[in-house]
């Protein structure tokens, strides 16, 4: 039986050589999109050299909801990208599928409704995570410890152009 089916298994295998496992491996499961945004769920998260606990730590983040991009799957590994473009592998259990985003500009205003003219709530400096609640075409709406209000969508990294969440 198992020789009928042999030609059919070394093609697949081939194939997933050629095209690399991680996309093999999203492709055979189903899975989401890959590129896609995500968050880390925890304040400590390993970010390794490889999709396994035997590649090494390469460094640690230690930021709840930080935003990062999903860039290739490997069984119940992600190979993530940070807003710096750095890149590294962790384990599916610590990332959340809530989004969020990471103030890139040097400052931005948090404002009471999607409008120029709408009062200031805060003004965010750079580095400041927050979630994300909605987005529409010019606006996204965050919450972030005792604030939440609307951020325009320019001075910031964790939403692909053009992308709208409710």
């Amino acid at each position: 039986m198992l020789n009928r089916w042999r030609p059919w298994l070394l093609t697949a295998l081939m194939i997933c050589t050629m095209i690399g496992p991680a996309t093999c491996a999203a492709q055979a499961q189903g899975a989401l999109p890959v590129p896609r945004f995500v968050s880390l769920r925890s304040d400590e998260v390993n970010v390794r050299a490889g999709p396994g606990v035997r590649y090494p730590v390469k460094w640690v983040f230690r930021r709840r909801y930080m935003p990062v991009e999903i860039i290739a799957e490997y069984d119940t590994w992600r190979k993530i990208r940070d807003w710096e473009g750095s890149e590294g592998w962790v384990h599916r259990a610590m990332l959340s599928s809530k989004r969020s985003l990471i103030v890139t500009a040097d400052e931005t205003t948090l404002r009471r409704d999607p409008t120029e003219e709408a009062p200031a709530v805060a003004r965010l400096g750079a580095g400041i995570v927050a979630r994300v609640a909605e987005c529409n075409a010019n606006w996204c709406r965050v919450d972030l410890d005792d604030y939440d209000g609307w951020v325009r969508r320019d001075g910031f990294w964790g939403l692909y152009d053009g992308e709208e969440l409710e």
